[in-house]
């Protein structure tokens, strides 16, 4: 029997969460996951009808759904960082296990925690740590014995080189780039098509070539 699930976001990653759970079903031999519905707080106009073509119920909001929540469990597609983090301090229950599409590869000896979503065509390397409720969107690419925090959302077509640590919270941007041994503060935001080749402070926002 498929296991429920609860998707957290009605957005454009929440869709895209959603094709990575049909995917999964399609590559199985019997389906793994029942979608129950979607939760979003401020779900509407043209996000609901996207969702609803898709024949998927909007259940409401998550403040009305917390008994649901506590029994089924869930998953948060949402992909800023800091929202996500705040949604799980209120939600508590269960995370899904780790989301993986089947077109993603996923190297050996690596670690991957609860609540993660891994979008087609992402490529992880060997040796990796990725924390709970981290997104790693499609193409992204994922260097040897890196380490990533909890509720990281790397962005497509993003290179993270080896040796990286990418600390709590914090967004890689669309085809940014990561040079190998750097430390990427918790909450910082590197910007779209950046080339970090330095440290990131805690809390910082760095964009350009090099990043700054």
């Amino acid at each position: 029997m498929p296991e429920d699930i609860v998707v957290i976001g009605a957005g454009g990653f929440g869709r895209e969460t959603l094709d990575v759970i049909e995917a999964i079903n399609a590559a199985s031999d019997e389906p793994r996951w029942n979608v129950v519905g979607v939760l979003d707080d401020a779900v509407g106009g043209i996000h609901l009808e996207r969702l609803e073509a898709r024949s998927y119920r909007h259940l409401g909001s998550i403040t009305d759904n917390r008994e649901l929540l506590d029994e089924v469990p869930h998953v948060t597609a949402i992909g800023d960082p800091k929202v996500r983090a705040a949604i799980d301090e209120l939600v508590g229950g269960t995370l899904t296990s780790a989301l993986i599409h089947p077109t993603a590869v996923v190297g050996s000896r690596t670690t991957i925690d609860d609540g993660v979503v891994v979008c087609a065509g992402a490529q992880l390397s060997t040796n990796l740590i990725v924390g709970a409720n981290v997104h790693i969107n499609p193409g992204a690419i994922i260097g040897h014995d890196t380490v990533i925090d909890e509720f990281v959302s790397i962005n497509p077509g993003a290179v993270v080189s080896g040796e990286v640590h990418i600390e709590r919270a914090t967004l890689i941007g669309a085809g940014a780039v990561v040079l190998q041994g750097l430390r990427i503060g918790a909450g910082s935001r590197v910007g779209a098509a950046a080339c970090v080749t330095k440290d990131v402070a805690t809390g910082a926002t760095v964009v350009g070539v090099p990043a700054r």
